[in-house]
């Protein structure tokens, strides 16, 4: 793995539509997917959820690695995440395009490098509106990116489908294992 990341330091995104995922505005010709749930509510959820991403926890879903695990969140950071187990993983190369922070939000663009089945971006935001809810919200646009993707067809969007409902529950369990626990007595 650290010989493939390696490789990976000059390549180039395998898509055009940089930060698209974070302006809204998604280009033709990609499947897009966009889907969101609620975290809780108040200062503390929001924050935790912000450490959350900060710490790539919404991607830790069975079956699925990312590497390294302890790679920063900014701008130019490449990651593989691996998806799968043993001889059945599948690497997916991806570099950090944009991070999008304020006092409400906190999120970032994670766009495909060469060797990833797929061409496209993602965006994973955590924002905390003036009623003090916080929603996790992940956007989406995507095409198969070689011929093996584009022979599973549906099978593809299936996955990605499946992966977005996890990182999901994944950071909403992240947020939760804060709460249950309580206060911290020093």
């Amino acid at each position: 793995m650290d010989r493939f990341l390696h490789s990976l330091e000059t390549a180039e995104p395998t898509y055009t539509e940089r930060g698209a995922t974070l302006t809204g505005e998604l280009p033709a010709g990609f499947h897009h997917i966009h889907a969101e749930n609620v975290l809780g509510h108040g200062t503390a959820v929001f924050e935790r959820a912000t450490e959350g991403l900060r710490t790539w926890r919404a991607h830790r879903i069975p079956g699925v690695r990312v590497f390294p695990i302890d790679a920063p969140v900014r701008p130019g950071v490449t990651v593989i995440v691996s998806m799968g187990t043993g001889l059945g993983a599948i690497a997916a190369p991806c570099r950090v395009i944009e991070v999008s922070e304020s006092s409400n939000q906190f999120g970032f663009a994670s766009g495909t490098l060469p060797g990833h089945p797929e061409q496209g971006e993602e965006a994973f935001v955590v924002t905390i509106g003036d009623d003090a809810i916080v929603r996790f919200e992940i956007t989406a646009f995507s095409r198969p990116g070689n011929p093996v993707t584009r022979l599973v067809g549906p099978l593809g969007r299936r996955i990605q489908a499946v992966a977005t409902t996890g990182y999901l529950r994944a950071l909403r369990n992240f947020v939760d294992e804060a709460h249950a626990q309580g206060p911290r007595i020093l």
